[in-house]
């Protein structure tokens, strides 16, 4: 194993990340000038937004099995895999429920989600999204709870026509190494005035080969999504959205828990499925301009449902458990915004109410028999949320502009009795504020900071997971469980010029009141430690993001990505040690070439450093190689060829040559060679 410092190997490879990260986005430049919302809650232009974007394109969306699978080796984001079929994203050290995301400005973290990585932002179908906006870092005021590493929104296409009549397109592809198979299709139809989306797809997948010629088992899945939108625009200035999005994964196996891990001779479990994993999401959107005092109204109201059931069987074991999870999330937001002499501001609410449904049943095999058992929540728990925000941007002279936001929340969490615990009720009053600041050193360059100060409430999970816990553990609430605090600071610098473009950004960020299991003292009449969580961690983490193209002539341009994270945490009784889940130095370089306007060919690599800097946690986690997670490097080629306007062909390998490895934190190895081949149409 190379055991060369991490830090050495990074200032090593800086002078080759900038000359490779120099550049203007090639065929994706128009991304530059698109207009974005996540940062600041309303249209802006990138140029005028201080805090660190990373944009994903639908192009880029279109071209992933699962939506999550486009994250990954973008600036700023790592992307962990615990089984095919899911995917989280890591920023800036952070994951879970430490990450906002969002679905077309609502919630998508809900009152279970952990704050460890999950499954749930794979229920969104990629097949009709426009793109995926990340913000790192701030803006806390906008967003309130879990936006302390970052917001990832997902923005669906609204569906639009320029005169009456109808258009469509429609996408199939399959791959080798996972077996996939993928079929996709939507249609438009209406008028300028009255336009409706239809539009479904579905994919399957086998089992997984990787680098080592074995095909691991099971890993195969199936992914079904839907949607219906309706848009209105019954005047100038005044429009309407009517959304219904479905997603489903049937049966989807989770294959850390089905082969034995690092440490393991036998695997954890002879069953675990997800079976099924559902997401339901409901909008209706009302938006007018000039109205009240003069102002842009938005309002949005929405309903989601993510089902979490699973069935599960511990290794050969006669006792089969039947969990159902669910959670049933209300919004309603409203906000106003407009224009001053100087600037621009936007004011708004939040609402939002949560129910968690759950239940759990245990089938013993040998007898026939099924009977309940204690649930994996308490079934009936609730979260209700409250939250008013304000934000300006401000223009001050030809050079600096300056952003600043300010919100308080209300968050109380409802537990009721269980045959285990008593009632719990937990509330939490939060202030979360941030600003920015950009100054344009030239017309080419602009250098910009922001610091943000944010938290993350404890929601269900944290409240919730009570009881006989792994470990010999019994957990007992904690009605003084308070929100988790992070302040965030960035620094970094764009470069914008006819030929290359550059972006990099320096971030430090300082977790406090984390929550972490702490042992009591007392001990249950059954022998088992009685632990209770507290706000008793803390962490420290910094790193840079460097992204960029350069290019040499219209037909030929390179590109890469670096990231690089450090991180450090002390646990419940001060004892330093590595953060936990800390990313590798890791990104991507490609070289594209245009040989005629119609065609594509770019080779890439895909790379990550070694992480031996591991916490206790970690170490403990079987997907996790408790001596460091190899380093490694992938060499791939994609190439794509528009027939004519209506039909396009790409082809893609990946892995060219084999290589077998895993992404560091992941529950299965990465994909052996690979070849992708997709035909999309559009009429």
């Amino acid at each position: 194993m190379n055991h060369t410092p991490v830090s050495l190997r990074f200032l090593a490879c800086v002078p080759l990340c900038i000359v490779f990260t120099e550049s203007l986005y090639g065929q994706d430049a128009e991304v530059i000038e698109e207009i974005q919302v996540t940062a600041t809650r309303r249209p802006t232009g990138v140029q005028d937004v201080s805090a660190a974007l990373t944009v994903v394109t639908s192009e880029e969306i279109s071209r992933a099995k699962l939506m999550t699978d486009s994250l990954a080796a973008k600036p700023g984001v790592f992307l962990q895999q615990t089984t095919p079929g899911q995917g989280a994203a890591i920023i800036r050290g952070l994951k879970g429920s430490e990450i906002l995301h969002l679905v077309d400005g609502m919630r998508l973290n809900n009152a279970i989600f952990r704050n460890a990585p999950t499954q749930y932002l794979a229920l969104i179908a990629p097949g009709t999204l426009d793109r995926i906006e990340i913000v790192r870092g701030a803006p806390a005021s906008l967003y309130g709870s879990d936006a302390v590493g970052g917001v990832v929104q997902v923005l669906s296409r609204v569906p639009k026509l320029d005169s009456s009549g109808a258009q469509g397109d429609a996408y199939l592809a399959f791959d080798t190494a996972d077996l996939a198979k993928i079929l996709r299709g939507s249609v438009e139809f209406g008028n300028e005035k009255l336009a409706a989306l239809v539009s479904g797809e579905y994919l399957s997948t086998g089992d997984r080969r990787t680098g080592s010629g074995i095909r691991i088992g099971p890993s195969g899945y199936k992914s079904r999504g839907a949607r219906v939108a309706v848009s209105a625009t019954p005047k100038e200035g005044e429009s309407w959205l009517f959304d219904l999005q479905m997603a489903r994964q049937p049966m989807t196996p989770r294959v850390d828990e089905l082969v034995p891990g690092f440490g393991q001779t036998e695997p954890s479990a002879s069953e675990f499925y997800f079976a099924p994993n559902d997401r339901i999401f409901a909008h209706i959107r009302h938006s007018r301009d000039s109205g009240l005092w003069g102002a842009t109204w938005t309002v949005d109201l929405g309903w989601q449902r993510i089902v979490d059931d699973r069935i599960s069987r511990d290794y050969q074991s006669d006792i089969r458990r039947y969990e159902n999870n669910r959670s049933d999330l209300f919004g309603l937001t409203a906000n106003a915004s407009g224009e001053t002499d100087a600037g621009s501001w936007i004011a708004g609410v939040d609402f939002y109410h949560d129910e968690v449904r759950s239940t759990r049943y245990e089938e013993d095999l040998q007898a026939g028999s099924m009977q309940p058992v204690a649930s994996r929540f308490p079934d009936g728990s609730t979260v209700d949320q409250a939250a008013v925000f304000g934000n300006y941007m401000l223009t001050a002279g030809e050079r600096n502009s300056f952003s600043g936001g300010l919100r308080y929340s209300v968050i109380k969490t409802e537990l009721p009795q269980t045959g285990v615990v008593p009632a719990t009720s937990a509330e939490q009053n939060d202030i979360s504020a941030d600003l920015g600041w950009s100054f344009d050193l030239s017309a080419d360059t602009q250098l910009t900071a922001n610091v943000g100060h944010g938290f993350r409430a404890p929601n269900v999970f944290d409240l919730g997971t009570l009881g006989e816990r792994p470990g010999n553990r019994f957990n007992i609430p904690n009605p003084d469980l308070e929100s988790e605090r992070i302040t965030q600071f960035d620094a970094g610098v764009r470069h914008r010029k006819d030929r290359w473009d550059l972006d990099v950004v320096f971030f430090k960020l300082h977790y406090t009141d984390r929550i972490a299991s702490v042992l009591t003292g007392a001990i249950t009449p059954g022998g088992r430690d009685i632990t209770q969580s507290r706000n008793v961690a803390s962490a420290d983490i910094y790193g840079v993001e460097v992204a960029g193209q350069f290019m040499f002539a219209p037909s030929l341009i390179a590109a890469m990505v670096v990231n690089y994270v450090h991180g450090e945490q002390a646990d419940a009784t001060g004892v330093q040690e590595a953060g936990d889940r800390i990313p590798p130095f890791n990104g991507r370089a490609s070289l594209t070439y245009y040989p005629a306007d119609t065609i594509r060919v770019e080779p890439y690599i895909l790379f990550s450093g070694e992480q031996d800097r591991l916490s206790a946690r970690d170490i403990r986690d079987v997907r996790i190689n408790p001596e460091g997670t190899p380093g490694w490097v992938t060499a791939n080629i994609l190439g794509s060829w528009d027939v004519n306007e209506a039909w396009r062909v790409t082809a893609q390998i990946e892995n060219l040559f084999d290589k077998q490895y895993r992404v560091h934190g992941s529950g299965i190895d990465a994909m052996g060679r690979n070849l992708f081949v997709s035909l999309q149409t559009n009429w």
